[in-house]
């Protein structure tokens, strides 16, 4: 199938069975281990991202793009740290989840501003871009011209993270436990770290930081550069 194929399936995933699994593993409620693991890795890898953030004293200053927001994970915390947050996400049920969550955090509607957009939609220019746990839909020839893209609206920061394509996880997606359960997304693309620190640096970006969150069913990998 094509990208366009892939586009569409990601989006109707998670607008339907997709959007009620992971609006409980990005919840507090209960749920099953499996869940539960990937809860705690996606929470591991937000906190990394808020601490390297919270590390330069400036937030209160930035304007951040988070790109593939979920139900506001990261937006809704860095908002409230005072960043002025632009979130997207391809999925209306999604944004209206994390809209709902940042009215109850933050009393307004007004920061973050969330809207539904794929990547290739996304306009204008932030300190920092954020994309986290979304390259995973994408294929590696996708991949390149959507990082370009995101690399064109940062002023000064890009902080990406994806699954690093090793032989490990390679063996473990082929025999379908990369993603376990019977309500997964269709595709799960693995990225080797030397492509996207290629087409970083192709976009004048160059690595600063860089952190493995590494659970029983959660791999991600997380680099940030800057100009």
């Amino acid at each position: 199938m094509n990208v366009a194929d892939d586009k569409t399936i990601v989006r109707e995933y998670f607008n339907s069975t997709g959007f009620d699994r992971w609006q409980r593993i990005y919840g507090d409620g209960e749920v099953n281990k499996v869940q539960l693991d990937i809860r705690t890795g996606h929470q591991q890898t937000v906190d990394t991202v808020i601490g390297w953030l919270e590390a330069d004293k400036n937030l209160a200053e930035l304007s951040i793009c988070d790109a593939g927001c979920g139900v506001g994970s990261l937006s809704i915390p860095l908002a409230i740290d005072g960043a002025k947050v632009y979130a997207s996400d391809i999925s209306a049920k999604m944004v209206s989840e994390a809209q709902d969550r940042a009215v109850q955090a933050l009393s307004n509607s007004v920061n973050p501003t969330f809207a539904v957009q794929d990547l290739e939609s996304l306009t204008g220019s932030y300190h920092t871009v954020i994309c986290l746990d979304v390259l995973i839909h994408y294929p590696q020839e996708k991949a390149d011209e959507m990082i370009s893209h995101l690399c064109s609206l940062a002023q000064s920061r890009i902080i990406l993270s994806f699954a690093p394509k090793t032989c490990f996880l390679t063996i473990l997606k082929k025999i379908g436990s990369f993603f376990p359960g019977p309500s997964k997304a269709t595709r799960a693309y693995l990225h080797r770290e030397v492509d996207v620190v290629k087409i970083l640096e192709k976009n004048g970006f160059t690595v600063q930081r860089q952190a493995m969150t590494r659970t029983r069913f959660y791999f991600s990998k997380l680099l940030e550069a800057t100009r």
